[in-house]
């Protein structure tokens, strides 16, 4: 199965959270995409070493994000109703460049050549 990938602008960035007694780590990033008539948030969690790719992320920022989709079946016990759960576990992020002061992705010249820096020395008449 490959990994999917999902676009979006990041809309909130949680603090890492640390569970149980392993020190279990997970941090959640929402994304916003627009549909048309609604928008569409997207809960993504980074988890254990993952958690700090969001420390460089903005509220704001064009991002995509690389994903597996994790679920499991959940039963109190053998009479009671049995619940499955979804989630999508992010493992790579990428900025786009558009919004909120997001980096320019690299491969775009035209915005590595805006973020060059230049003085006065360096014009040659």
């Amino acid at each position: 199965m490959s990994d999917a990938t999902v676009r979006g602008k990041i809309h909130l960035i949680e603090e890492t959270k640390t569970y149980g007694q392993n020190g279990f780590r997970k941090r959640l990033v929402v994304i916003e995409q627009e549909n048309g008539r609604f928008t569409n948030y997207v809960p993504l969690e980074f988890t254990q070493d993952n958690c700090d790719k969001a420390d460089s992320l903005s509220v704001g920022e064009e991002v995509e994000f690389s994903y597996r989709l994790n679920g499991r079946k959940w039963q109190k016990d053998p009479s009671s109703e049995v619940k499955f759960f979804l989630n999508a576990e992010a493992f790579s992020v990428k900025k786009l460049g558009a919004g909120g002061g997001a980096e320019a992705d690299s491969g775009d010249i035209n915005a590595q050549f805006a973020e060059a820096e230049y003085s006065d020395e360096d014009i040659p008449f």
